[in-house]
């Protein structure tokens, strides 16, 4: 039955037989079974055909994390398409270019958006569903019967998960079920995990990490989730007792130390604490380590890559770097078209079964970031000591990553330099005790009146909550090199105690 679809025959694997074991507890509501869980994937999978889905065709989703979001993600899969999630901050202009790019041809959000996207859909489906799993979805869903998953290989499309350069439109990263698959073999062989193991999942489903790394490798492994919608340190704490594993950002990490509860008695029962998305601070390794007993394993990743490297899982977990490249996975660092030696810096590139297959309908951008024979750029700056373990020293880009997610000053501050009484500004990311890095715009006012409220004021609503400016510093004028290139460094230099 499971048997032509690459990526639903292997997520099924582990659980054919075992169909009456919980795969995910709730708070507050009854566990899913694996069998449950795939029953309403094909119920989804129905309704999405009968919507009009054809293999090939996006379904695009932007709605709060439930466990009918992830049933949505498998029976789009099982229907042949290709699964769209966005984050559920984005505002409806924001939302408006990846549905115009992606032409999907279902739209999935909460009720409460449907009227607004409904009018940037184009000519696409708009249904809803909420984050008490309801909605015009569920309608749809119930009563439909079981479905045979459309024939899919290895080599097409699963998903499009889109991300942006520090430069021009965004862009969809196109991964395909082998990428998928392949990849969330390899970490749940690599980080060993096995029917027995319990997953705290408290990460977000619109992007990476949560959704291809968390989900498919529980579901590979046979391994049961504690399903929880978002950060919360109280359900965190009381499910460690009960569970084996956590995967994370580095915020999850400082939060959890804040709170006395967290001890190496609670800790006790687990074997992994996973952390990435943003790098974590050698301080958070050593305090982490010494509340627990146990030292956190960092890897490494990208939308475009899914993970490259990881720490081992036996073996010394070294803090300040990302590990070793996975099992399949190549890396090399290269500078000026040449490979740099152990202990140089340069660019970090990656090729394997986890690369992507290219951007969404934009050739020529694939073109510059992957080579014709494999090798991806990742635009990260990048060291491999004599051991093999690779540091990420900083970005070739000006990619600021705040509490796991990406934000790309140049959007930001072509919004800023678009206000009145604005001359021009620079966005930047400096330390943040929380979040990794905290958002900075360095505004230069034109005339008086301008304030960093009404800047504030004036994005609000414009940009997702993440992305917005948490500090707005008001200066005379930008540094400068004699090219006239605004010099970032200067003002990450200068500001980098600003959260301190």
């Amino acid at each position: 039955m499971y048997d032509d679809n690459h990526l639903i025959t292997r997520l099924r694997a582990a659980s054919l037989g075992h169909e009456t074991r919980n795969f995910a507890t709730f708070p507050a509501r009854a566990s899913m079974t694996f069998g449950e869980l795939f029953a309403g994937a094909e119920r989804n999978a129905a309704a999405l055909v009968g919507m009009g889905v054809q293999p090939g065709d996006r379904v695009a989703v932007q709605v709060d994390k439930t466990i009918e979001a992830i049933q949505l993600y498998l029976g789009t899969v099982m229907a042949g398409g290709v699964f769209l999630p966005l984050n559920t901050a984005y505002t409806t202009p924001e939302v408006a270019y990846f549905l115009g790019d992606a032409t999907p041809r279902v739209v999935v959000c909460d009720p409460a958006r449907a009227e607004d996207l409904a009018e940037v859909a184009g000519g696409a489906r708009v249904v809803t569903l909420d984050g008490k799993g309801l909605g015009s979805l569920t309608d749809a869903v119930v009563g439909r019967g079981g479905f045979d998953p459309v024939p899919r290989k290895a080599d097409d499309l699963a998903a499009i998960l889109y991300t942006s350069g520090t430069t021009g439109r965004s862009k969809g990263a196109m991964l395909s079920h082998a990428n998928l698959a392949a990849n969330s073999e390899t970490l749940r062989d690599y980080w060993r995990f096995t029917p027995a193991d319990v997953l705290i999942h408290a990460l977000p489903i619109f992007h990476t990490h949560g959704l291809f790394v968390a989900t498919n490798v529980a579901l590979l492994a046979g391994a049961r989730v504690v399903f929880l919608q978002g950060f919360d340190t109280d359900a965190i704490l009381d499910a460690m007792p009960q569970a084996t594993a956590l995967m994370g950002v580095p915020t999850f990490y400082t939060r959890l130390l804040a709170d006395p509860r967290l001890t190496k008695e609670r800790a006790e029962n687990m074997r992994l604490f996973i952390s990435g998305s943003a790098p974590l601070l050698v301080e958070t390794h050593e305090q982490w380590e010494a509340r627990t007993g146990h030292r956190i394993l960092e890897r490494y990743g990208m939308t475009e890559t899914n993970m490259s490297t990881s720490n081992p899982y036996e073996g010394e977990r070294r803090a300040g770097t990302v590990g070793f490249p996975l099992p399949g996975v190549e890396a090399r660092v290269m500078q000026d078209g040449q490979e740099v030696p152990a202990g140089g810096i340069g660019v970090l590139e990656v090729r394997g079964s986890n690369v992507f297959q290219g951007y969404w309908q934009m050739p020529e951008k694939t073109a510059e970031e992957l080579r014709p024979d494999g090798w991806f750029i990742t635009g990260d700056m990048a060291m491999i000591d004599e051991d093999g373990y690779v540091t990420i020293v900083g970005r070739e880009r000006d990619l600021v990553i705040t509490g796991g997610f990406n934000v790309y000053p140049k959007e930001i501050e072509g919004l800023i330099d678009d206000l009145p009484g604005v001359l021009e500004s620079a966005v930047i990311g400096v330390p943040h005790p929380d979040f990794g890095e905290g958002v900075v715009a360095v505004v230069v006012p034109e005339g008086e009146g301008t304030t960093p409220e009404a800047i504030a004021a004036a994005l609000d609503g414009q940009l997702a909550r993440f992305k917005q400016p948490k500090q707005i510093v008001m200066i005379d004028a930008l540094p400068r090199n004699t090219m006239g290139k605004v010099q970032k460094k200067a003002l990450r230099d200068a500001y980098a105690g600003l959260f301190s």
